[in-house]
């Protein structure tokens, strides 16, 4: 079970203390901020009447029976299955969601006209940057990795000093230095290039330390044992180490991804038709900006979705493996 504090199967939330005091947290909160001329209000204007008229009568019967909805809804979500509960509480965050987004008066038709050339240029685009900026960056990674475990100081120097100087720029400011800076010293470079680059270079630098923790994870006796069988350092590290080290490089190398796809919307910053860009772009046009971004945002949040699910298939493949 994964529940700590549950007695013969009786779950936190089926506790009387407990849900006494998440009764009075939610009513303190919505009572504390005058909800009466909100959607809440809307809701509950057949039973309080007019909320810009009702004062403080009206505040009360908002927080009252939002409270009890709240607690009524989470004392019956925990007699479900914990799938289930999962989600159903997925689904109720994404319909607050949503209503807070209807809230603003979107324009639905223009976001659907849209939609389609952001998916095909600015999605396209998007992963393109994003799984080349990997590749490399994991490349870079192995390498620096390799070189601050080494005995030599003029390895382990440059691997240090590239680690602390691209961890310690805004990756904005790579971005602006690679591209701007770059032609200064005669080497033109055009703008997916400089943001591959500029990506590369960043994510390069904090996977380089997550691979050396998944390298420093396995016993020294690994290594000692494929030198006496013959193996040279790169069949070694090839075939013994990382191998036994992926289980623990994938998961934060997964979220380096994941937070790579995100932040590849700085490179829009130099002309890139990335996602952000083409939301920013086609929104000035008509001055819906919003219905470009909210678009937008939802775009990246689908894409992360499919990315954790990838990634949880990877880590459950190598974590079979590994339990072997």
């Amino acid at each position: 079970m994964l529940y700590p504090d549950t007695v013969e199967g009786d779950i936190l939330v089926h506790k009387p203390w407990f849900v006494a005091s998440m009764f009075a947290a939610v009513f303190v909160i919505f009572f504390a901020l005058d909800l009466t001329g909100t959607i809440f209000g809307d809701l509950m204007r057949p039973a309080i009447g007019e909320p810009s008229q009702s004062g403080l009568y009206g505040r009360f019967a908002v927080a009252l029976v939002t409270a009890i909805l709240f607690v009524l809804n989470l004392v019956l979500i925990g007699f479900l299955p914990l799938g289930a509960q999962i989600g159903v509480v997925w689904v109720e965050l994404l319909v607050l969601f949503l209503s807070f987004f209807y809230t603003f008066n979107l324009s639905f038709s223009f976001i659907a006209q849209k939609v389609p050339f952001m998916v095909t240029q600015g999605v396209f685009t998007t992963l393109y940057v994003s799984a080349v900026s990997i590749f490399i960056a994991s490349i870079i990674a192995i390498i620096g990795a390799v070189a601050k475990l080494s005995t030599n100081g003029f390895a382990y120097a440059i691997a240090s000093f590239y680690t602390s100087f691209f961890r310690g720029l805004p990756l904005l400011m790579q971005v602006y230095l690679i591209y701007l800076g770059l032609p200064q010293l005669g080497f033109v470079v055009d703008a997916v290039p400089a943001g591959v680059m500029a990506l590369s270079l960043c994510y390069g630098a904090y996977m380089t330390e997550i691979f050396r923790a998944g390298i420093q994870s396995i016993d020294r006796g690994q290594w000692e044992a494929s030198r006496s069988i013959g193996f040279g350092f790169a069949l070694t590290m090839r075939k013994v180490i990382l191998p036994q080290a992926l289980p623990v490089i994938i998961p934060p190398t997964g979220n380096q991804f994941i937070a790579m796809l995100k932040d590849s919307s700085l490179v829009s910053v130099i002309g890139v038709w990335e996602l952000m860009f083409l939301a920013r772009t086609l929104g000035q046009k008509t001055f819906q900006h919003m219905e470009m971004l909210i678009s937008a945002a939802l775009i990246y949040w689908m894409l992360s979705i499919c990315l954790e699910l990838i990634q949880s298939r990877i880590e459950k493949h190598y974590g079979t493996r590994s339990s072997r």
